[in-house]
């Protein structure tokens, strides 16, 4: 029984990156693919591919090696614009090192873009 895909899909990636392997394969859905997406323009895995299984999918993923830790945030939290900072400090180790990820109106993006954006959102992840 799943409860949360997108924690499971980040803690296979995770356990991936940890033993050295160069790739793993995660469930697919769209929220998992959004945060692939920006990992991958955040340069932290090389690339991803959609595998259809009959079952939904999957997600082949392609590792770089660069993943220290990444996380599903429990619960959602709601985001103010100006509180961005309060949030970086509880789940990322340093300034300006690593990002949160975040569901908005405008879609799932970066914590840094939301800033540029001046919206605020849920949060769904982090990855340093």
């Amino acid at each position: 029984m799943l409860h949360d895909p997108l924690a499971d899909a980040l803690s296979t990636i995770k356990n991936a990156e940890r033993v050295g392997k160069n790739s793993c394969v995660t469930r697919a859905s769209k929220v998992i693919k959004s945060i692939l997406e920006i990992m991958q323009a955040q340069d932290y895995i090389e690339t991803f591919e959609f595998i259809e299984d009959g079952r939904g999918g999957k997600f082949k993923i392609e590792l770089k090696g660069k993943i220290i830790d990444c996380n599903a945030i429990k619960p959602r939290y709601s985001v103010k614009v100006d509180k961005f900072e309060k949030w970086e400090k509880r789940y990322l180790p340093a300034r300006e090192f690593g990002i949160l990820i975040l569901s908005t109106p405008k879609g799932v993006i970066s914590h840094k873009k939301a800033k540029q954006l001046k919206i605020g959102g849920k949060l769904l992840a982090y990855v340093y």
